[in-house]
């Protein structure tokens, strides 16, 4: 059905407009008691055996939301009730800012991506904080919260600009990410070069801890796809070396060659990061880099190309104890977190695993 609705609706929309249409659907179903609990217990059943823990959080699954589709924190429920088990708003900055100028997302239909130039359009952490602080869960589920750079605050005053947010927004995260993998920021990419990105999360790391004393707020970092393994390498030493609680592989790519892209080469050439189903492979690569340097020290969250069961699977089997997905989303519509959850417990039933936590990098261990 909602194939076909894509076809017929959603293909022909501006790509912008289409996601607030159905965004604000879902929203508007979430307010509705009796309707939502229906929706909850369509799109969202529970699975024993896909209960996890992780970043000292107890999760019904493994499966979330990836930062990008609720940028100010405004439908956390509503995308529960859909099935995700974890939630991360943002890119949330320390300013507002409108983002890049019109138009900056793009499908590629024929290869089941979206190009995208955001640039990181927020309302600013101040307002997402106070969103977050007024909050009456309806659903329960884990919510992280994903922070950038303002574009206009200059690379030098990067660190202030994070650790503002991290003040502001961590009293009301269950965990926090640092975003510096972007390509649609001037600069922002610079900041995962070891020398710059340690005093950054160290400053937020800081920030975290003085503004909730009582409650240790796990901390990751969000890279990028494009980074050359030795830098992967660094990033995930400096993980450990740091304390930090994990790390997110990947972000969008940049990249176009090598891909097999098959759309029209006018919407391959738009800039901006590149997500969906051809980044699936390199995603895949960088998280079982991480997991073979990193090992179960920190936790590892893996997304990029993720559209069925059995990509969250190999996901799990290549070290990640978390997945995330948002393109499939797009693609696949309201019962995609359902169909996942459904494959993941198969898979899992008919694995030599006996539970989940068993099989996360399992194949990397074996292949040692």
């Amino acid at each position: 059905m909602y194939q076909l609705f894509f076809r017929l609706v959603f293909r022909h929309m501006d790509p912008e407009q289409a996601h607030q249409l159905a965004f604000r659907w879902i929203r508007l179903v979430a307010r509705v008691p009796v309707l939502r609990t229906f929706v909850a217990a369509v799109l969202a059943p529970r699975y024993r055996e896909l209960r996890t823990e992780a970043l000292g959080l107890r999760l019904h699954s493994p499966f979330g939301l990836a930062a990008g589709f609720d940028k100010n924190a405004v439908g956390i429920d509503g995308l529960a009730m859909t099935g995700f088990d974890h939630v991360e708003v943002g890119t949330v900055t320390g300013k507002p800012q409108p983002g890049n100028p019109k138009k900056r997302l793009f499908r590629l239909v024929e290869d089941r991506a979206l190009i995208n130039r955001m640039g990181f359009n927020n309302e600013g952490s101040l307002r997402v904080a106070a969103r977050l602080a007024s909050r009456r869960p309806v659903f329960k589920t884990v919510v992280g919260v994903n922070i950038g750079k303002t574009k206009a605050v200059p690379e030098e005053e990067a660190v202030s600009d994070y650790v503002k947010s991290a003040e502001r927004l961590a009293p009301y995260a269950d965990y926090l990410v640092v975003n510096v993998s972007s390509p649609n920021t001037p600069g922002l990419r610079n900041l995962q070069a070891v020398d710059q990105l340690r005093p950054l999360l160290t400053a937020v790391r800081e920030a975290a801890d003085r503004s909730v004393p009582g409650r240790r707020v796990p901390l990751l970092v969000k890279i990028a796809p494009d980074l050359a393994d030795e830098d992967i390498d660094a990033v995930a030493d400096l993980a450990v070396g740091l304390g930090l609680d994990g790390i997110i592989a990947t972000n969008t790519t940049i990249a176009r060659e090598g891909l097999g892209l098959r759309s029209d080469p006018a919407l391959v050439k738009e800039t901006g990061g590149l997500s969906g189903a051809p980044l699936k492979g390199r995603s895949l690569q960088v998280l079982r880099r991480l997991y073979a340097r990193v090992g179960d020290r920190i936790t590892l969250v893996g997304v990029g190309g993720i559209e069925n069961a059995e990509d969250a699977w190999q996901r799990i089997l290549a070290g990640a104890t978390l997945v995330q997905g948002y393109t499939g989303f797009v693609y696949q519509g309201p019962f995609w977190a359902r169909s996942i959850h459904k494959g993941l417990a198969a898979r899992l039933r008919t694995s030599p695993y006996a539970t989940l936590a068993d099989a996360v990098g399992a194949d990397v261990r074996t292949s040692r």
